[in-house]
Parts: C-alpha cells; sequence; structure tokens
C-alpha cells in the first residue's frame, strides 16, 4: 500500500488475550456462567465475578471536582506532585538513591513503549523472556526492531545461564543493549526473582556495560500484588551499583496498582549512577510523550497522589484482602496440580500462573480445553490461568480437569 511508509509491520494484530475472552464470553451466553470458567481474563474480580473497584480508590475519583477532572495536567510530563510521589511510592522499604526523574505515561505500556522507541535503532534487538506478555514483541515490531527472547527457568529458579549467553550475543553484534526483566509477579508465571538472583543480574549488566551502554527496563506492572509486600522491593537496593554505563528504566502501571485499569496512568522512572545520563535520557522522553499521547489523566493522577499518602493505610487494608484472596486461590490450584501431576512453572505471587506445555502442544491443548468449556490464554511453552478473575470456588477442580485433558493432547 502506498498510504503508509515501505518499512511499516503489515502483519495482522492478532491478540491472543482479547479474542478468548471473546469466545468465553460466548460460552458464558450459551451454556451459562457456572458451566464455564473464564481463567482469560488480565484484571482483578472479587468472589462474586464482579470487577475490584476499589472503594478508596473511587471515593477520591469520585470527590474530584469535575472541572479538574476535565483540566490537561500540568505539564505533558504528569503533575509534579504525582511526579514525586509515583517515584517515592516505587521505592518504598527499599534504600534505592539514585538521580531519577519520572514521567507520565498512559499505563505501564506507556513507558514500555516509550523505551523502545528512544533507546534503540531500527534493525537492533531487545531482549525479552521467551514466556511474557505479547505486547512487548508487538511493540517491538512496530519500531522495526529485531527481537531475541531468553529461557526463563532453568527448573525452579530464574535462567541466569540463558540470560547471559543472549545478552552476550546481542551485545557483541551490536555494542548496546536493552533487554526486559518482568519482576516481580512475572506475567504469565507468577516468578519473582530472588535477592541473589538479581545481584548476580546487575552484576553481570555492569561488566556487559564495559562493551557498550546497557538499559534495563524493570516492568513492575504486578509490582503491589506480590504476597510480601514489606519484601517486595528490597531488590531494588540492587539499583544503587549500577555502572554509569547502565542505566534503569522501571516501567509502573498506577492503574494496575489501583485496578482502575481504563483510567491508563502510570509511569517511566529513569535511574542512573550519573545525573547527565537522567537528563539526557529524560529529554528524549518528554518528547516521546508530547508528541505520542500529549497528556496523561489529570484526574488518575491526583487520584494515584491521594490514594497513596492522605489514604494509604486505608489502601493498603483494602488491596490486602484482594492479596488474600489470590494467596487462596493460587493454593487451592497448585495443591491440586501437585497433587494431580499438572505440570506449573515456577510460582510465587501475583495475578497469573502458567501451566507448562511442550511448545508442539499449546495450540491443541488450549483448543481442546476451550471444547471443555476452560478458557485461558495461549503463551509461549504454556498455557496462563488468571487466578486473579477466578474464584475460590471455580479454582477447586480445575487442575484436575485440565491435567485429563492434558493427558488426551500430550504426548
Amino acid at each position: 500500500m502506498e498510504f503508509i511508509k515501505k518499512r511499516a509491520n503489515h502483519a495482522p494484530i492478532e491478540d491472543n488475550v482479547f479474542c478468548v475472552v471473546k469466545l468465553a464470553q460466548e460460552a458464558i451466553q450459551k451454556y451459562g456462567k457456572d458451566q464455564v470458567v473464564d481463567a482469560t481474563i488480565g484484571s482483578l474480580y472479587d468472589e462474586d465475578g464482579k470487577l475490584a473497584a476499589f472503594d478508596t480508590v473511587f471515593q477520591i475519583f469520585d470527590a474530584i471536582p469535575k472541572e479538574t477532572k476535565a483540566r490537561y495536567a500540568g505539564s505533558f510530563t504528569g503533575n509534579e506532585s504525582f511526579l514525586k510521589q509515583v517515584y517515592e511510592w516505587v521505592r518504598q522499604n527499599s534504600s534505592l538513591n539514585l538521580p531519577h526523574s519520572a514521567i507520565a505515561t498512559p499505563g505501564g505500556s506507556g513507558a514500555v513503549s516509550m523505551v523502545m522507541d528512544n533507546c534503540l535503532d531500527e534493525g537492533q534487538a531487545v531482549v525479552v523472556p521467551e514466556i511474557s506478555w505479547e505486547s512487548y514483541e508487538l511493540m517491538a515490531r512496530e519500531d522495526l526492531l529485531e527481537y531475541r527472547t531468553y529461557q526463563v527457568f532453568e527448573g525452579d529458579h530464574f535462567n541466569l545461564a540463558s540470560f547471559k549467553q543472549v545478552c552476550r550475543q546481542v551485545m557483541q553484534e551490536q555494542k548496546k543493549l536493552l533487554v526486559i526483566i518482568n519482576d516481580p509477579c512475572h506475567n504469565p508465571t507468577g516468578y519473582s526473582m530472588t535477592d541473589a538472583e538479581w545481584s548476580e543480574v546487575i552484576a553481570f549488566l555492569n561488566d556487559c556495560a564495559k562493551e557498550g551502554p546497557v538499559i534495563l527496563l524493570n516492568d513492575v506492572a504486578y509490582m503491589d500484588y506480590a504476597f510480601d509486600l514489606e519484601q517486595s522491593r528490597k531488590y531494588l537496593n540492587h539499583f544503587n551499583d549500577i555502572s554509569d554505563n547502565l542505566l534503569v528504566v522501571v516501567a509502573f502501571s498506577c492503574s494496575k496498582t489501583m485496578t482502575a485499569y481504563g483510567m491508563r496512568c502510570g509511569a517511566a522512572l529513569v535511574l542512573s549512577s550519573s545525573q547527565k545520563n537522567v537528563d539526557d535520557v529524560t529529554m528524549l522522553f518528554e518528547k516521546t510523550a508530547r508528541s505520542t499521547w500529549s497528556n496523561v489523566n489529570n484526574a488518575a493522577m491526583e487520584t494515584f497522589t491521594t490514594l497513596t499518602t492522605e489514604k494509604k493505610e486505608q489502601f493498603l487494608q483494602e488491596k490486602a484482602k484482594y492479596i488474600r484472596l489470590l494467596q487462596e486461590r493460587s493454593q487451592v490450584f497448585l495443591q491440586e496440580a501437585q497433587a494431580c501431576g499438572l505440570p506449573i512453572y515456577p510460582f510465587k505471587e501475583g495475578f497469573f500462573l502458567t501451566v507448562k506445555v511442550p511448545q508442539a502442544y499449546v495450540a491443541p491443548y488450549h483448543e481442546a480445553l476451550m471444547k471443555e468449556n476452560i478458557f485461558a490464554v495461549q503463551v509461549p511453552h504454556g498455557i496462563r490461568v488468571a487466578i486473579c478473575s477466578l474464584s475460590v470456588d471455580k479454582c477447586k477442580g480445575l487442575a484436575r480437569r485440565m491435567k485429563d485433558v492434558y493427558d488426551r493432547c500430550v504426548k
């Protein structure tokens, strides 16, 4: 087509999540809600099947004057109070202390996209977990980037050997490295790296940075649903050890933290041991913000700021109830999976867990599950189960049913 740029990505978009969500909804209409397991939705639901819209969040949002809701933000980079508070919120319970900046983004996805757009040139490769959120690849392709993956697991722990091998190869080829780590509460497996694993990752990336610039993009979308919130940020302490040639960008999702997904609010936190590096990168990010989305939801930023300062304790108490639900749901599923032998990738916490499936059998296994009115999401080498949207009762018996289908499909 002559209407678009010659190097455009012409492949049609295929979003596995939304396609399967639609199929699940159609099955519910046909067979009834009680006969269908809808484990597709990556949003937090209560035990009655209603989206968890926190009272603490919407009491603040509803009290905001309509003129404030209608108003532009104080700057295209975000409201000053928001930018200060989002950094403090992310670093809480850690000793993170680096030169930094923050840019408001439309959700955490805006931060991820902005990094890919600015940090690599056309044809260069971004390094991404093999099992991951599918939009990473879409974003990379839209920026005409290559896409390299590292294996996430070796047994029951993070695969440092694969991570290092792929990073070394990419650094050797292009003398620059952009690598994504989605942690804690990895989507889709629910794994969180150990302190020792993070220590080794940072030491390794510092070593890579001797050969060229390294950018670590830490996607923390589900951070606030870690089961041990007191410990969930401790790994950030290792960022204090980064070299001048290693830049960290933390992609944070306020809308996920607040379970207000449609508000589309997040932030990119730029961290470096060098203030000049922070300033240089921030200037480019600011231009991207202005030229792409121009402004982030003013009321969402105001809500997040008030929520995490004046109403922090009430918010944490309300959120804690749902974290306990996630723990109960995951425990029910995992205990049953272990009892019946359904293979699961290492899970620690978060919204999702993933059934381990050889890649050749993922599609037929997925199709067979849907014929049994079990709707989940295909990911590389597995099937993602969204325990965030399943009631405890729906979790009971599910692993056993999935194992029965697994035994028929996977040889």
